[in-house]
Formats: C-alpha cells, sequence, structure tokens
C-alpha cells in the first residue's frame, strides 16, 4: 500500500446533467475538474454516466473501448496529468466477454495520467420502479464479476458503481480488501433518489467506519430521464461534509484517513464482526 500522508487531504464530488453529445460532456468535465484543482482537490471523482447519457441505451455500444485505450481514456489520462490530480472517471463504456453489450467501468487514472484500476459494475439496475419508468441495464450491460481496490496517497479506494451501493456485502467485502476510502459514482433516479440516496450513503459510511465519496447527475436530461443528484461527501461517523442539491457543481471534503485509522481502534465496531463476508 502507498504511504498515506499524514494530516488532511482534499477531495471532491462533481454532479453534472450529463447529455448525448460526448463533446460537450466534455467542456464541462474539464470546467468542473478545473474548479475542483483550483480549490484544492487532490482527487475528484465523477458521476456515473459522466461522458455519455445517451438517448438510448444502445448509445454507449457505439463508444465501447478496450483496454489498450481510446479517446474517452485519452481525455481522462489528459486532464489527470494536466491538472496534477487524482481522477476516477465515473464510468466509460468498456468492452467486456459480450459484443452485445459493454461493462460500465469505474477507471482511475493517478496524477501522472496513468490508468491504475478498473472496476466493472456487478450489480445492474433491472427493476420497476413503481409510477416510473422500468430500467433494464442487463439488455445493453455485462455485469462485472470481482470487486477493485486500488491503493492512493490518500489510503487503499474501493470501488463501485450506483446500483452497488443497495448491496452492503459488496462493501463489507471492500472492507475486508482494506478499503479506507469508498467511492460511488452514480445516476440514481430521481424518485429513488428521493426515497433512499442519502440513507444508504450515509449507512455504508457508518457501518464501515468509512469515508464515501458519492457524486451523482443531478438534474433533466436531454433524453428524458430526470436524476435526483444530491452530490455528497460522508465521512466515517456518517456527518455529510458537503452536499450539492441540484445542477451542475462540485463539493469538497477535507479528510484524514490517518484519524479515520484512529476511530477504528477505538471504536472497533469491525473487529466485532462475528460473521465475514467471502467472494462467491
Amino acid at each position: 500500500m502507498q504511504q498515506v500522508v499524514e494530516g488532511t487531504r482534499r477531495v471532491a464530488a462533481i454532479q453534472m446533467a450529463s447529455g448525448p453529445r460526448i463533446e460537450g460532456n466534455q467542456q464541462e468535465i474539464r470546467r468542473l475538474l478545473q474548479i475542483a484543482a483550483n480549490g484544492g482537490a487532490e482527487l475528484a471523482v465523477l458521476p456515473e454516466n459522466a461522458m455519455l447519457m445517451g438517448m438510448a441505451e444502445t448509445d454507449k455500444l457505439a463508444v465501447r473501448e478496450t483496454d489498450e485505450g481510446g479517446p474517452l481514456q485519452g481525455f481522462f489520462a489528459a486532464e489527470a496529468a494536466r491538472l496534477g490530480i487524482w481522477i476516477i472517471a465515473g464510468t466509460i463504456p468498456m468492452a467486456g466477454a459480450d459484443p452485445a453489450r459493454a461493462r460500465q467501468s469505474c477507471l482511475v487514472f493517478d496524477a501522472e495520467g496513468r490508468r491504475v484500476a478498473r472496476y466493472d459494475k456487478i450489480h445492474l439496475f433491472d427493476v420497476d420502479v413503481e409510477g416510473d419508468t422500468a430500467y433494464r441495464e442487463s439488455n445493453t450491460l455485462e455485469p462485472g464479476n470481482t470487486v477493485v481496490t486500488v491503493d492512493s496517497p490518500f489510503g487503499r479506494i474501493g470501488l463501485s458503481v450506483c446500483y452497488d451501493l443497495r448491496f452492503p456485502e459488496m462493501y463489507r467485502l471492500l472492507i475486508e480488501h482494506g478499503a479506507d476510502l469508498l467511492v460511488v459514482p452514480s445516476a440514481f433516479t430521481a424518485k429513488t433518489g428521493e426515497a433512499h440516496w442519502r440513507t444508504l450513503v450515509r449507512a455504508r459510511a457508518i457501518e464501515n467506519l468509512c469515508t464515501v465519496i458519492a457524486p451523482n447527475q443531478g438534474g433533466y436530461h436531454v433524453n428524458g430521464r430526470e436524476t435526483h443528484g444530491e452530490t455528497m461527501i460522508v465521512d466515517s461517523w456518517g456527518r455529510i461534509l458537503d452536499s450539492l442539491s441540484r445542477g451542475s457543481g462540485v463539493v469538497f471534503g477535507d479528510i484524514d484517513i490517518q484519524r479515520q485509522r484512529e476511530l477504528r481502534q477505538h471504536f472497533p465496531a469491525l473487529d466485532h464482526r462475528r460473521f465475514r463476508v467471502v467472494e462467491a
């Protein structure tokens, strides 16, 4: 594990209302990343579908990239290097085993622009929301099957995406893998977000004694969707450090992973567990 520098480190979560034009989304991402960097953030986390909220769910298939690289990955690598910050790029459509579907991949770039981690969303949103739309992510997305953590100067980061938030056993497994910090790039619907978003984010922080960075899409989208917003950063005691209700913007949090580790020693709930989560 990389050595964590003692003291507080500033992190940022970015909220957007992404549209179907990649170029327009890139302009907004670049603007918001600059705000994050100017505000002193050393890590910026974007929401799910930051680069593309298509008119149709199949739109993402046309821009899938491979691990060899591509223009979407190149954009984030260049921005990370330009700003000298770590970037968690929300999600990017990536190729998997199924040629008819994409992976919803959360990619991490270090401050030199190197891609250092890829997590493919495990839990897919196949639900009927009462009074709303039926969602079938599995029609165009192939699920991942591996939890991912990555070492950073801010501690070990556990990666997750949106609907994963409803599966606490996944976060327990990330803690078993040594996560100090959890990120949840999301695009929660307006209805489910109003009902559950804040409660779920705070619960994952409290039960795991772990800082959670939860950027969300927030607003009305050209394709007719409405997302909840309320991007937030929550500390390991469940306190909301900063939040943004709607629209584009950046929220900041000053985190101290050493103090968080001390909290876990003084309040050792994680050590008191009588059951352990194991990978399937």
